[in-house]
Formats: C-alpha cells, sequence, structure tokens
C-alpha cells in the first residue's frame, strides 16, 4: 500500500513536496505533522491544482527552474505559524486560512471548512524569470486560476485553483494589504 507521502498529485509533484517545502516546515518537521487529514477531499482538491495550474506551468518553463515555496498548510503548521518565536517576538509566519486556500478543504473541529472558498493553493517561483513576466504568461495562457497574489518581481506568487475560477488579480501595499493598483496592464489583456 502506499504511503500517504509518496502520492503523486500531477504529473511532476508528490504530495511529500508540496506538504514540504516551506522554510518553517524544514526548521520545525520535528514538531508538525505537514498532511492533510481530510484526504478524500483535499487530496482531489491539490491534484486540480496541479492538473490545470502547475503541470502546464512546469511543463513550459521546466521541474528545475520550478521552486515551490509554500503549499498546503496543515492544522499543525497553522498553529506553528500563528506561534511568537520565543526569542525574537516575531510571529513564524503568516497564514490567512479563511481566504488564502493553502488549507485547502481542511475542516476544523467544528466540521467547517477553515476556507469556505475550497480549492487549493500555492506559491512558488520559476527561477531566473520575474514574476510579473510569469503572471503575464498566466494570464496569455489563459489558465484558469481563482486567485494570484503578485508580491514583486523577485518574489514567488500565489496561485489558487477552485471551482468558482475567478480570475481574481491581486498586489499588495508595502503594509501587505490587498489592492488592485498596479494590475491595470494585466486586466487589459
Amino acid at each position: 500500500m502506499q504511503s500517504v507521502e509518496e502520492i503523486q498529485i500531477g504529473q511532476y509533484l508528490t504530495l511529500k513536496e508540496f506538504c514540504t517545502c516551506t522554510q518553517t516546515y524544514g526548521k520545525c518537521a520535528d514538531r508538525i505533522d505537514p498532511y492533510p487529514a481530510n484526504l478524500e477531499e483535499t487530496i482531489p482538491a491539490i491534484e486540480a491544482l496541479c492538473q490545470h495550474l502547475l503541470d502546464p506551468i512546469i511543463a513550459h518553463f521546466s521541474r528545475e527552474q520550478f521552486q515551490l515555496t509554500y503549499g498546503f498548510c496543515s492544522k499543525d503548521l497553522k498553529r506553528f505559524l500563528a506561534q511568537k518565536d520565543p526569542e525574537t517576538g516575531i510571529k513564524n509566519g503568516r497564514v490567512d486560512p479563511s481566504r488564502d486556500q493553502h488549507m485547502a478543504h481542511e475542516k476544523n473541529r467544528n466540521g467547517k471548512y477553515y476556507c469556505d472558498r475550497l480549492g487549493a493553493a500555492c506559491d512558488f517561483r520559476i527561477r531566473g524569470l520575474e514574476s510579473d513576466r510569469l503572471v503575464e504568461w498566466i494570464l496569455e495562457q489563459q489558465l484558469p486560476f481563482d486567485s494570484l497574489y503578485y508580491y514583486g518581481g523577485d518574489r514567488p506568487i500565489h496561485i489558487s485553483y477552485a471551482p468558482q475560477q475567478w480570475q481574481n488579480v491581486w498586489t499588495f501595499t508595502d503594509g501587505g494589504v490587498p489592492t488592485r493598483k498596479g494590475i491595470e496592464q494585466w486586466m487589459r489583456q
């Protein structure tokens, strides 16, 4: 029987890669179970993200150039990211499970989805390519994404796939507030 971590979620990625790619997991692997609890719903959502978005992107740019920086956020990872580092007093990371779709179809202790938009999300970059060029390519190809977050030319992008496929593109102010300012050139395509 195949273990959870060996599950192939697309042509190029395994569930293990998708769940263990964050720097936070790398630092705290002994304290975090990175895998989904709701396998029946979460695995198909991640597979759909790969099939409709990541597989075509990797096929075009190459597996070697593709760098996944944040995939699935498990309940353990969510809890850890919300905590403050005891030495610095700074939170370990940012997570917005009600909005960002990194928790896919995971449910809280009350049986409700963390993100009622459903779907799945990840953050990635293409080595050697500015992220604005990556966004342009995704829009030119008319890939069926739900949300795309652009953080800057030298940073990874966030992309999600969900049943609704809203095609929302966001950038962020210096203070981290989502905005549509600065994306006008992409919306004309």
